[in-house]
């Protein structure tokens, strides 16, 4: 099997289920043996190499999933789990110049026009994201500084998008399914903010910020205007309230609740995740 992105913050989790039930696993990346790039085609084929199954992690920005899943099954790939996202398939979600809408959109239709065993997976926001990733630096800094209005968001756990992936590559009664992925509970930033403070005892707030206001605060920070309103408009959905939806994938695929946002503080918190 071969994990794309198998370093990051569902791939890795992905290769260490898989290799803690004793499955060989080739970890795709850039630093890895064979090296694995999306930008560079010359480095499919090496990590390809005897492989029957792949969770493809895509590379946000360009649209490669579709050449790599052609060329996976060119070198005999048979099954493809593809970690695409919510609102996917909604009119409305991500702006037309959404980078990441554009990427699952082609990325969905190339793994289901590929003729191989596919399953799709599709998580709302990960809890991660406030503990190694996008907003962890807001975290640190004591405020939740974001343009999502009042909206809820149904924070799903990486470790259960890692769980419904390595069910899909290993079970055949996943393949032609589409999993939506959510946590248990919808949450408001401000809520969120309430349980990282309670965890950490360390005060964290919520300040919503209009979306002009929060591209001008990013861009006095170095940021590009384009890179500014990318972030703004992945926001934008939650604003919005189109994120508190519920979703059973997780209970469909593995058969137990998924993790809550709580659980997942807890742990993040016992585990360091915001000491600096």
């Amino acid at each position: 099997m071969l994990i794309t992105g198998g370093t990051g913050k569902v791939g890795g989790r992905a290769a260490a289920q898989l290799g803690a039930k004793g499955v060989a696993v080739r970890v795709g990346s850039r630093s890895g043996d064979p090296r694995f790039d999306w930008t560079d085609h010359s480095s499919w084929d090496a990590a390809l190499d005897g492989v029957k199954k792949v969770f493809i992690v895509p590379h946000d920005g360009e649209k490669l999933t579709r050449p790599f899943v052609q060329r996976a099954k060119e070198l005999g790939v048979e099954r493809v789990v593809l970690l695409s996202g919510r609102g996917a398939d909604v009119p409305g979600y991500a702006g037309e110049d959404s980078i990441a809408g554009r990427t699952h959109i082609d990325g969905e239709d190339a793994v289901r026009t590929s003729g191989l065993e596919w399953t799709i997976v599709r998580p709302t926001w990960f809890a991660q994201n406030f503990s190694e990733g996008l907003f962890r630096d807001l975290v640190l800094g004591g405020e939740l500084r974001l343009p999502a209005g009042d909206g809820a968001v149904s924070f799903v756990d990486a470790e259960d998008i890692a769980g419904v992936a390595v069910a899909s590559l290993a079970q055949d009664k996943h393949v032609g399914q589409t999993y939506e992925l959510s946590g248990p509970s919808a949450l408001t930033i401000g809520q969120v903010a309430d349980l990282i403070s309670s965890a950490t005892g360390r005060r964290v707030r919520y300040t919503p910020l209009a979306p002009q206001d929060f591209v001008a605060e990013l861009v006095a920070e170095g940021w590009s205007l384009a890179d500014a309103e990318d972030y703004a408009d992945a926001v934008g959905p939650i604003r919005r309230n189109m994120d508190s939806r519920l979703s059973h994938g997780v209970q469909t695929a593995l058969g137990r609740s998924p993790r809550s946002f709580a659980l997942f503080v807890k742990e993040a918190a016992a585990a360091g995740a915001w000491r600096h």
